[in-house]
């Protein structure tokens, strides 16, 4: 899959094994099999030209990656489980990347979805959400608990 990803255009078996054979040496029937696999697999399509096919992917590489991921996961017998192992084996911007990208799943709040702090009334304008959070923030940490929270200068 990484070849025809690499190419992002329909590819023939020739041409990835060119491109491979630059590596290490492979056949041509490997090839073959690999990407007539894929294909019986719904990964890439195919269409002939002339006596040979043209392969395409079906997908995008992050669209691939997250149907590996979801398959893993709906096969554990204990799913919670296995995203806790999971997500302990993350390194710290794997973790950060994943929270952005459950924040952008979840879409934007809506007004009565949020509850607003005491501070805010009911007449006070919606506080600004498109500014990026701090790195407490991201943390968890409410911004009085962070130290020189408060003062102008944020204590420095």
């Amino acid at each position: 899959m990484t070849r025809v990803w690499k190419w992002n255009r329909p590819v023939t078996v020739r041409e990835v094994l060119e491109d491979l054979q630059q590596e290490r040496s492979i056949a041509y029937t490997t090839v073959m099999t690999v990407l007539d696999n894929l294909h019986q697999k719904g990964w890439v399509r195919r269409e002939a030209e002339g006596r040979a096919y043209r392969y395409e992917a079906v997908s995008t590489r992050a669209a691939y990656a997250a149907a590996l991921m979801n398959e893993a996961w709906s096969q554990s017998d204990n799913p919670a489980a296995a995203l806790v192992a999971f997500f302990g084996m993350m390194s710290e911007e794997q973790r950060q990347a994943l929270q952005d990208a459950v924040r952008i799943a979840q879409g934007p709040r809506t007004r009565e979805s949020e509850s607003p702090p005491s501070s805010e009334t009911a007449d006070s304008p919606p506080p600004d959400r498109s500014a990026p959070e701090s790195a407490g923030e991201r943390a968890g940490e409410s911004p009085d608990e962070r130290p020189g929270a408060g003062r102008p200068d944020g204590g420095r």
